[in-house]
């Protein structure tokens, strides 16, 4: 994804104004389960793709991950800090690209890597690139939580991800184990995805 695309500026512009409508600060239950619930994975290290102000970063961390979040907005990223530091937390914030993951100094392999809402805001281009890296930056047995609209028009045009197209991006690496299906709106369908690592390192 080019660095001034289209969708970067919705992000930079929607963060610049206050709060974003996605920006809750709740986490997600799906997440909740995967950390808490009765087959929760033990604490380890954690990538959040596209974390933003770092609601979920902060929750990982206060539950003993080791967490590193990227997201490409800075102004979203100082709050991040700023939310992380009142929460007394520590979690390794840097500002990247996630189809260059690469040029980010992130120490892998990581167990958990936490997607909400990023993967589907990607060029196909930069979905294949987004999923060379999220593998080389896992193992046999990673967890990759990912959340995304299905395909609906929006201001005009196409946002959205069809499972189809998420698991043939990721399928040289993982292995898709459940999906969960949902509606955030009239007319704007959406899924929890479990991908499971597989493979050689």
């Amino acid at each position: 994804m080019a660095l001034f695309d289209i969708s970067r500026l919705f992000y930079w512009h929607a963060y610049l104004r206050g709060r974003p409508p996605w920006d809750t600060g709740i986490s997600p239950p799906e997440l909740m389960q995967v950390i808490e619930g009765e087959q929760a994975l033990p604490a380890g290290k954690a990538l959040d793709l596209g974390c933003g102000t770092g609601t979920n970063s902060i929750y990982l961390a206060q539950h003993g991950w080791d967490v590193s979040g990227v997201d490409f907005t800075a102004r979203a990223l100082e709050r991040a800090s700023e939310k992380a530091a009142r929460s007394g937390v520590m979690v390794k914030f840097f500002r990247g690209d996630v189809t260059r993951l690469g040029d980010l100094p992130l120490r892998g392999p990581f167990d958990l890597l936490f997607d909400l809402g990023c993967f589907h805001s990607l060029s196909p281009q930069g979905r294949v690139a987004y999923a060379q890296d999220v593998a080389s930056l896992s193992r046999p047995g990673t967890l990759l939580l990912l959340y995304a609209f299905v395909p609906h028009k929006f201001r005009g045009r196409t946002v959205g991800v069809s499972p189809d197209d998420i698991q043939a991006a990721l399928r040289d690496a993982f292995v898709c184990e459940q999906i969960d299906w949902g509606n955030d709106a009239p007319g704007t369908g959406s899924a929890w995805y479990r991908f499971r690592r597989v493979g050689a390192q």
